[in-house]
Order: C-alpha cells, then sequence, then structure tokens
C-alpha cells in the first residue's frame, strides 16, 4: 500500500479548507435546502406510501437535479418541495456545489491554489524569488544542499518553471514586491530567502518587503552595481549581497588565461578563486613539494587526484608528479604564475604580486606561538 506524504496530506487539507470556505455559502444553503426537504417528505409524502429517512434524502437529492422515482405528492407540503426544489437547487446551489466538487477532485486546474497550499506547508525553507537562469540554478543548488525550496515568479511563462516544478517545488506565480505574494511563499517561516531577479531595485525592494514580514530572515541579493550592492550591505544589515557584473569581470579575464576556475567570490575586497590544474608532462611543478608550491606562489593546494585516488588534505611534503590533478586555492596572479610554470616557463619574481591573506595568516599564527 503506497503510503501517504504527511506535507502532501496537510497540503490536501489546507486546501479542502480554503474551497470550503469560498463555496460557504453555496454549500449551506444545499444543507438546509437537504434537511428542509427531507424532513418534509419523511413526514408528508402520501402518494404511494409514507418514506424512510434515507427515501426522503434520497429523493430531495434527486429533485434538486431534476431527477426523481417517486409520485406527485397530494399533500401540499410534499408538493411544495417537488416544485420549488428543483428550480432552487438549479438556480442558487447545484451550480456552486458542482463548481466545488470540480474543484476538489481537479487540483490540476487550479494549480496555482494547490502550489500555494503546498508551500504553506513549509517551515524553515529558502524562498528564490525570480526563477529565470540564475534562479533556477540557485534553486538546483539549494535541492543538492537538501534545502527545501520555494520559488516566486511573474511570469507565468518563464523559461525554467517546468524545470522546476518537475523538481516538486512549488511555484507561486506572482509580483514578489508584493506581500501578500511573499505571503503564499511562507516569508513569515522562511529561514531564508534570495532575491535574484535582473532588477537591483526591485531585488531590493523584494529584500525589505520579506524583512517586513519576518525581521530574522536571513537575506541574499543579487545585484549588478557593486556600490549600489555596499551600501545596500552596510545601510540594512542584509546577510549578503553580490555584484553579478563584479563577479563576472574577473571571470571574463581569467577565462581568458586559460585557466580553468571553478569558482570565484570575493572576502572583504579580495578576490578569491578555487582553480583546477592537470600537472603537464615537464612542467616546473614535476618533483615540487606541496608545502614548496605554496609558499613560493601564495596559494592552497587542497587536494590531489591521480590513479591511486584522490587526497582531500594533501600533506605538506608530498612531490608532485606528471598527470597529477590539482585543486588549488588562489588569487588570480597566483593562478598565473602556477600555469606558467605549467608550461615550463619562468614567472619573474615581479610577476608575483602576493595577495597578502596567506602571508598575513602565517604571520599571525607565528605571533601567537609561544
Amino acid at each position: 500500500m503506497r503510503r501517504i506524504d504527511p506535507r502532501t496530506l496537510r497540503a490536501y487539507l489546507r486546501d479542502t479548507r480554503l474551497l470550503v470556505r469560498e463555496f460557504r455559502y453555496s454549500l449551506l444553503l444545499f444543507a438546509v435546502l437537504l434537511l428542509i426537504g427531507t424532513v418534509t417528505l419523511r413526514f408528508t409524502y402520501d402518494a404511494d406510501q409514507p418514506l424512510g429517512w434515507g427515501e426522503a434524502l434520497d429523493t430531495t437529492v434527486k429533485l434538486m437535479f431534476f431527477e426523481t422515482t417517486h409520485e406527485y405528492p397530494r399533500g401540499w407540503p410534499a408538493q411544495i418541495v417537488f416544485f420549488l426544489w428543483p428550480l432552487l437547487g438549479l438556480g442558487l446551489v447545484v451550480n456552486g456545489v458542482v463548481q466545488f466538487w470540480s474543484a476538489l477532485f481537479n487540483r490540476r486546474e487550479r494549480r496555482e491554489a494547490w502550489e500555494v497550499a503546498v508551500a504553506s506547508t513549509y517551515r524553515n525553507h529558502v524562498v528564490v524569488c525570480g526563477l529565470g537562469k540564475v534562479g533556477y540554478r540557485v534553486t538546483l543548488h539549494l535541492l543538492g544542499m537538501q534545502q527545501e525550496v520555494v520559488g516566486v515568479e511573474k511570469d507565468p511563462g518563464a523559461r525554467f518553471l517546468s524545470l522546476i516544478r518537475k523538481k516538486k517545488v512549488p511555484v507561486i506565480i506572482g509580483n514578489a514586491r508584493q506581500q501578500d505574494v511573499l505571503e503564499k511563499a511562507g516569508v513569515r517561516f522562511a529561514s531564508a530567502l534570495v532575491a535574484a531577479t535582473e532588477d537591483d531595485l526591485t531585488n531590493l525592494d523584494i529584500a525589505l518587503a520579506a524583512r517586513r514580514l519576518n525581521p530574522n530572515i536571513q537575506v541574499v541579493l543579487r545585484m549588478f552595481d557593486h556600490e549600489l550592492a555596499e551600501r545596500v550591505r552596510e545601510g540594512f544589515d542584509l546577510y549578503a549581497t553580490f555584484s553579478t557584473s563584479a563577479l563576472a569581470a574577473p571571470a571574463l579575464a581569467v577565462a581568458a588565461t586559460r585557466a580553468a576556475v571553478e569558482y570565484s567570490f570575493y572576502l572583504n575586497d579580495v578576490l578569491l578563486n578555487v582553480s583546477r590544474l592537470t600537472v603537464n608532462s615537464g612542467s616546473a611543478l614535476v618533483g615540487r613539494r606541496v608545502e614548496e608550491v605554496e609558499q613560493e606562489l601564495d596559494l592552497s593546494i587542497l587536494l590531489i587526484s591521480d590513479t591511486s585516488g584522490t587526497d582531500f588534505h594533501p600533506p605538506a611534503d608530498r612531490v608532485l608528479k606528471t598527470g597529477d590533478q590539482l585543486v588549488v586555492f588562489a588569487s588570480l596572479e597566483a593562478l598565473a604564475c602556477l600555469n606558467r610554470m605549467n608550461r615550463a616557463e619562468e614567472c619573474p619574481p615581479e610577476r608575483r604580486k602576493r595577495l597578502g591573506w596567506l602571508s598575513r595568516r602565517g604571520k599571525q599564527t607565528t605571533d601567537h606561538r609561544p
């Protein structure tokens, strides 16, 4: 027997409750007419034989849908039911009741309302606003880190919506700058919000609206203007802001040097890079120890992979050899020198511009030694 997901069950209950609220007047009138008609027929129907409670209820329901299996009664109270209930049922009740049952069992036609119901079951999740290329990739990364995500997208025909929905991520269609849309996404109960639209002011407006709903929410902004990003970070106490233009420029520059940079980010005003490299035959790196390369170029070798496996914490005295695959953490200048050495070229001392972040760390360690 298939096990029912508790979250899906909660979503069904919430959605049903909303439907009942939406159609409450039609459902209430339907129930009142059923009660009056059933009681009247139970005690006054006299055409052929008295009706029991079950027959009276069945006859009343059928009358409201223009059907009956019993003869027309002789007494006037029952005649009123036979005459008026079909008209009342058709004109005032049945339309609303049919719509209610149709909506209840055909939730695919009410995708937006259903996804709002699903989103309402999330707690400590991440809300991603703007599901373009960046928002889509952010969502995939969050899912890969076992984070629960609710998306918000203004354009119902956005390119990545179907792909995101296939990942079982509920998507709220609407303008994330509006408080009611953020409410539907569960911002009050979210742990973080990522504003990833293509407009800086829109992202800032979303962030401030989210903070009004949830003062403790962690906010991450996508921003193109580096100066605005810094002012927002300082003035609004947001958790993080990223200037995509500032990150894209060094990535393009590094790509031109053929350095295989996997990831770049700023730490304060320092651009740091994670890069991979395979030691070539005849490289100046062959025969050099890990510690020697790190100190000379002011970088960190994070891992070394060869035919025997992957060492995530290579020892300082490990000797590099041809075919070793390295992952390093370094500045652009250090990467440039590393690649020159790998091509058996000299890297003059004046080209070895030290960022100082590694050397300062080493100095602090030395200064604190007893």
